[in-house]
């Protein structure tokens, strides 16, 4: 009664492989865009802050809807990908894995912001007299005493890329074995008579999930936090 059957492992394997590309493919522009709202000065930088954070207060089917439209098959941006590099999102896992990116992408900048305010600008400073340029101090100076912020980024991304449903089944719908993540299989087993078992069986695994990324990420920042304090 409590093994897991091959729908629901295929549930948690596509959920794992979703979440994984959401965070690797938003990270590096989770840096760059905490980085020029941390040290950034120009006109429209609110505004850029707002746009960023805008997925985490918009309703996820607002979000998976404004995907559909523009990366669906008949969408403009969508019919261009697949007709001249085939690239299909709508109704696929990397579809999947782009709404969970766009919904991640907030916290993922929130945390590592914070991290880049925190530096102290000293450092920085003192690596520029020693005649390194903005490129090699941001790689050699400021990226490392960030990394404690930018893990904490990536995991929160990873846990939010593996709760996502809203977004995620409006813009892919909810396709077993093709885009149907934890979520979507919860909401699939609630729906029919004795799915219940099924709903709990995945709600534990999803609980277990996200406990173990949230104590990977805490354990690591804590050994990067020490490792910088002694380069420091």
């Amino acid at each position: 009664m409590y093994a897991l059957s091959p729908a629901e492992w295929t549930a948690i394997h596509l959920s794992l492989r979703v979440a994984g590309w959401a965070t690797l493919a938003s990270l590096p522009i989770a840096v760059l865009l905490a980085y020029l709202l941390a040290r950034g000065r120009f006109p429209g930088k609110t505004l850029l802050d707002a746009v960023i954070h805008l997925p985490l207060v918009l309703p996820p089917v607002v979000t998976g809807y404004l995907l559909l439209i523009t990366f669906g098959r008949r969408a403009p941006v969508g019919a261009f990908l697949a007709e001249h590099f085939g690239i299909v999102f709508s109704f696929r896992w990397t579809g999947a894995a782009l709404a969970c990116a766009i919904m991640g992408l907030p916290l993922s900048v929130r945390a590592i912001r914070l991290a880049f305010e925190a530096i102290d600008r000293r450092l920085e400073d003192a690596a520029g007299t020693l005649g390194a340029g903005p490129v090699v101090t941001f790689f050699a100076v400021t990226l490392p005493l960030a990394l404690p912020g930018v893990i904490v980024g990536a995991i929160l991304c990873f846990a939010r890329a593996l709760g996502e449903f809203g977004a995620t089944i409006t813009f892919v719908s909810n396709i077993p074995g093709e885009t149907q993540t934890i979520s979507a299989a919860i909401y699939t087993a609630t729906q029919v008579p004795n799915g219940d078992a099924e709903a709990m069986r995945l709600t534990v695994i999803a609980i277990m999930i996200a406990v173990a990324a949230l104590v990977a990420a805490e354990l690591v920042q804590r050994g990067a936090a020490r490792r910088v304090s002694q380069h420091a």
